[in-house]
């Protein structure tokens, strides 16, 4: 994995490996000696586990990390955890022809790696550190009162689109759980595959005080829900007479991606035009951008996260330079903003 790993990488004149290390005591070593930009960092390593690995490192010494980690259950599960120690960005490995499958993967590691390289520290180490945990009385409190409140109203009256890539797992993460259980229903696209968001949404259902699902075909939206975008299809809004409801699509990707933002904040913008609120969070390119403009232009009110708090300011800058976006703030405030909007 490793002589893999480092060959997809020299192939690109923009990338020098520094060095390797087979355990992590031996990657402790070469990370003083050596000082990389960048790591890639295995989930399973010999003598240390990869996160206990980089809990350490991100407290000792915050530096860029792409964790390695494999497209299963258990491998998404850790995976999320080690993004919300502060890890970038990861890459799947197949468990089985990993020769052929990571040289078929040889564009999107090396895009990692770069994008990375100019990944914000500063943000990574204070996403880290948030302490956006809240109580298990209270969150079960709030949960109860999103259930009570989505069972009272058959949809929900407004909407809210989020859009996010690398970083925005747990950008998304310090927003919902600074949401008001009576907020309107949240519709999230995230670059992510297709184990991994199913295991997103599981999280984000644990930790914060609304009702978050993976979402399906169909599946009417209600207040105080959150629908994430499973991570091969596209998710947009549609409507059932005057519900608005969930709808699925398996067509081509857009800007690469699938889920894309774009496909999402489009129809948003078709269906619900002024009655919804825009988000475009930390990541890299420019999906989301567009379909932003289209939303403001239809009359949604529209926020991207600023500079300073985003892991990679990409999508946010594109979505800036498209003139699509109404307010730029911190991450930790965009929530704040969003249930004084909804209850406005």
């Amino acid at each position: 994995m490793r002589k893999l790993l480092t060959q997809i990488l020299d192939s690109d004149r923009d990338i020098e490996v520094v060095g390797s290390a087979m355990d992590a005591y031996a990657a402790r070593e070469k990370i003083k000696q050596l000082k990389p930009d960048v790591i890639t960092l295995d989930v399973e390593m010999p003598k240390m586990d990869g996160l206990s690995f980089l809990s350490n490192l991100m407290r000792l010494h915050p530096m860029p990390v792409v964790m390695v980690s494999t497209l299963t259950e258990r491998g998404a599960e850790v995976t999320l955890k080690a993004l919300d120690l502060g890890a970038v960005d990861f890459v799947s490995k197949p468990k089985v022809d990993l020769t052929h499958s990571l040289e078929e993967c040889a564009a999107e590691i090396i895009g990692k790696v770069k994008a990375a390289g100019m990944a914000s520290v500063q943000a990574l180490v204070i996403n880290a550190k948030s302490s956006s945990k809240q109580g298990a009385t209270s969150k079960a409190m709030t949960r109860t009162e999103a259930l009570s409140i989505g069972r009272k109203y058959q949809t929900t009256d407004k909407i809210i689109a989020i859009g996010a890539s690398t970083g925005g797992t747990e950008a998304i993460k310090e927003v919902l759980v600074r949401m008001k259980p009576s907020c309107p229903g949240i519709l999230i696209t995230q670059h992510i595959p297709p184990v991994f968001s199913r295991s997103f949404a599981e999280r984000m259902n644990q930790c914060s005080p609304l009702i978050v699902c993976e979402a399906e075909d169909g599946q009417q939206i209600l207040p105080g829900h959150v629908y994430i975008a499973p991570g091969d299809r596209h998710l947009l809004l549609t409507r059932d007479g005057a519900r608005y409801v969930c709808a699925l699509s398996d067509g081509e990707p857009v800007n690469r991606h699938k889920p894309a933002v774009d496909v999402l904040f489009d129809s948003v913008a078709e269906k619900a035009a002024d009655n919804a609120v825009g988000v475009i969070l930390t990541g890299m390119g420019r999906d989301g951008a567009k379909g932003m403009k289209h939303m403001r232009d239809a009359g949604a009110h529209t926020i991207s996260q600023d500079e300073k708090s985003c892991v990679i300011w990409g999508m946010p800058r594109a979505a800036v330079e498209e003139q699509a976006v109404v307010e730029e703030m911190p991450l930790l405030k965009i929530a704040d903003s969003l249930n004084g909007i909804a209850h406005g």
